[in-house]
């Protein structure tokens, strides 16, 4: 439904861009405001991706905080109301730096989209969500505070919290799984920011209820798996189908009477790995801690089920180190092992990074948690881009320069790839080391 809002008079006479600023600004005014993203951007290989706007309290005083998501790193910025209105809608202006095409205010159980073409020609659309809105607080004094607390994604009065032990029976949380809780925050940001970036996908889920397919292979205890779950089933309103994955039959049946237990729909548990599970189409696969090849197995798997988004942390890069030469301007960095194991590590995620580029997608390296909570840290994120094919062969030009630097004769995921792009050639796991 287009343009039912109820705007102001002023609104009303204003064009979309301004209608919708006022939106924003009423919803801060009366505590609806949940969040506004920013997506889309009209520069294909421009910085920041995606930007993420949410109402803080700043040394008393009302303020908004952008979070401006880059290849490598999150910035964040904070600005009072009027500046950051101002600056929310000069982002927005196709002559602006950066500029973004799509907009959406969640807010009161309602999402208004904004659309503006390169020629700046604005549509505004709202969608009522069927998930229960966010109470807004009785008094200004409520406001969250920036300075002292931190707004989660998720309840921490979730029923599945207490199951797992991340919280007690009065849904207190464990001092011992402080961390975990702090993993299962940020991993909700990523997913969030991936599919910020994929607007029609997200308008799709918004506009009408579809379940959104979620696989998480190797979920061993579920944490990450049931906030997804829960995550997923707030934003849109429906409950997504969410399978996760595990090796050891005891986990399985845990978590799947967990489950039960707290009723969470479209939620499962199978016995299985890369090998044995190979789901139909999928929107989000996720594979953590994937060891070694492993990891070329789980991305190969999500491209050919055709999802638009891949989540993976790698560990254990052994396959890549036998094979690198040691070019003449780097013998004395990598005459030291340590160093050739790191850059073993750095060149085996770049040049997945790259093939997923081949493939459509456009493709992150970045640290996933501080290193003081773990030290398999690194993720490697893909959205799939409607552009996808102009970065192709670019991508395809730097992996041969890459392999050819190092004296790299095989890597497992180019070896699938290119089996799946041969008719009646199928990319069995024996292609290269097993996972």
């Amino acid at each position: 439904m287009t343009d039912p809002l109820p705007y102001s008079p002023a609104a009303l006479a204003a064009t979309p861009l301004d209608a919708f600023i006022e939106q924003a600004r009423a919803a801060l005014a009366d505590r609806s405001f949940e969040a506004l993203v920013l997506s889309a951007n009209r520069d294909a290989r421009g910085e920041p991706k995606s930007v993420r706007v949410r109402s803080i309290g700043l040394r008393g005083e009302p303020a908004l905080s952008f979070v401006e998501s880059h290849a490598t790193r999150a910035v964040t910025r904070n600005q009072g109301v009027d500046e950051g209105l101002r600056t929310i809608a000069a982002m927005l202006d196709p002559m602006s730096r950066p500029s973004f095409a799509h907009a959406t205010l969640h807010a009161g159980g309602d999402d208004v989209q904004l659309r503006v073409s390169k020629k700046g020609r604005a549509t505004l659309r709202r969608g009522a969500r069927t998930s229960t809105p966010r109470t807004p607080p009785k008094d200004a004094d409520a406001l969250a505070s920036h300075d002292r607390q931190r707004q989660r994604r998720l309840s921490i009065e979730q029923p599945f919290l207490v199951e797992l032990g991340v919280t007690d029976a009065n849904h207190r949380l464990v001092p011992a799984m402080a961390r975990k809780w702090r993993q299962i925050d940020k991993f909700l940001e990523i997913v969030d920011d991936a599919l910020d970036a994929l607007p029609e996908r997200v308008a799709k889920s918004e506009g009408t209820p579809v379940p959104i397919r979620v696989v998480d292979f190797g979920c061993g205890k579920g944490y990450l798996t049931f906030a997804v779950h829960a995550h997923l089933r707030e934003r849109f309103g429906v409950a997504p189908e969410v399978v996760g994955v595990e090796l050891r039959p005891e986990l399985v049946a845990f978590c799947n009477g967990v489950a039960e237990r707290t009723g969470a729909v479209g939620l499962r548990f199978v016995e299985g790995d890369l090998r044995s599970y190979v789901p139909g189409a999928v929107d989000v696969m996720i594979a953590l801690h994937a060891c070694d090849t492993a990891t070329d197995h789980a991305i190969e798997l999500g491209v050919r089920a055709g999802a638009d988004v891949l989540v993976c942390s790698p560990c254990c890069h052994k396959e890549l180190r036998p094979q690198m030469s040691r070019p003449r301007l780097l013998s004395g960095l990598l005459r030291h092992g340590i160093h050739l194991g790191q850059e073993a590590e750095m060149v085996t995620d770049s040049l997945r990074a790259l093939l997923l580029e081949t493939c459509g997608y456009e493709a992150r390296v970045f640290e996933f948690v501080a290193l003081e909570h773990t030290s398999k840290n690194k993720m490697i994120l893909a959205t799939r881009r409607a552009d996808g094919a102009a970065q192709a062969a670019r991508a395809q030009v730097e992996v041969n320069d890459l392999k050819s630097f190092y004296g790299i004769r095989e890597q497992c995921l180019e070896t699938l790839l290119l089996q799946r792009s041969q008719p009646g050639v199928d990319a069995a796991p024996q292609a290269c080391q097993t996972p």
